[in-house]
């Protein structure tokens, strides 16, 4: 079952054997849980802009913490067995002293949006605890891979992608140096298969590599054997500056490793790309 508002989705993206409900999370879902009886809630609905959430914190507030509670509230009404929520490891820790962070660093939000998450792991923590409700928080680093779409600002990979393909400069916000965690989509579908079973945790899902936004134009220059044009404007106000995760807690607790290679994925996302502006 999938339950989705379509707000930055793609209706063509849902699986077609699976039962669709376009409704925000928000909304009264007693209708949809009292039927299908859920055993599981996978919760990756979220608003997930940064510059929004800075923009708009009451917005973001209510997607990311009355819509997560909203699910709670269900979850717990309906007997549902276990939460798998997607955090984002990038934006609750901040910028730790040392790099990669682990499930321990201190969680410093530098936006909105980070606030939001943390609060929304809060109460789910707060919900297993009081009633027995099995949780997993898997912490993201920056996912990318084919269907991500261009208009988020999270999505570096796919934007770049989009305006290589339009023999447009990629876009590159103060000096390029800022550091990110890219992990392939593949990657972190393996581990949300591997949270379906296993004892309850927060685990980081990423891959403990930091690479900068420069470093990711050499990457796309040696993919197109060409060098890739771009150009620097100022930074954004509450961007993080560094970031990566370390992963052996996921590694030991449920078995999961990433697997694909950046230049591997990009190479794959391109293609996909690629492949749906020619059709």
């Amino acid at each position: 079952m999938v339950i989705d508002d379509l707000s930055t989705g793609d209706i063509g993206n849902v699986n077609p054997e699976a039962k669709f409900y376009e409704m925000d999370i928000n909304s009264d879902l007693q209708g949809i849980f009292e039927k299908e009886r859920f055993e599981v809630i996978n919760h990756h609905a979220a608003q997930i802009n940064v510059r929004t959430s800075v923009d708009d914190p009451m917005f973001d507030a209510r997607v990311n913490i009355l819509g997560t509670l909203n699910l709670l509230r269900m979850a717990v009404q309906y007997g549902v067995k276990r939460f798998i929520y997607a955090s984002s490891g990038g934006a609750v820790y901040g910028e730790p002293d040392d790099l990669p962070a682990n499930e321990s660093t201190a969680l410093s939000p530098l936006s909105p949006y980070g606030v939001s998450k943390v609060a929304a792991e809060k109460y789910i923590l707060a919900f297993s605890h009081l009633f027995d409700l099995d949780s997993f928080i898997l912490r993201y680093s920056n996912v990318f891979g084919p269907r991500q779409i261009a208009r988020s600002e999270a999505g570096v990979i796919s934007i770049f992608i989009e305006r290589i393909l339009k023999n447009e400069p990629c876009v590159v916000y103060g000096d390029g140096k800022q550091t990110r965690d890219y992990v392939f989509v593949s990657d972190v579908v393996e581990a949300n298969l591997l949270a379906l079973g296993g004892s309850p945790s927060i685990l980081n899902i990423g891959t403990g590599v930091e690479t900068a936004v420069n470093d990711l134009i050499d990457v796309f220059s040696s993919i197109l054997g060409r060098k890739t044009a771009h150009q620097h404007i100022d930074p954004r106000p509450g961007e993080v500056l560094r970031s990566a995760l370390d992963c052996q807690k996921a590694s030991s607790q449920i078995g999961w490793e990433p697997v694909v290679a950046l230049k591997d994925g990009i190479i794959r996302t391109l293609e996909y790309f690629k492949k749906i502006s020619q059709s």
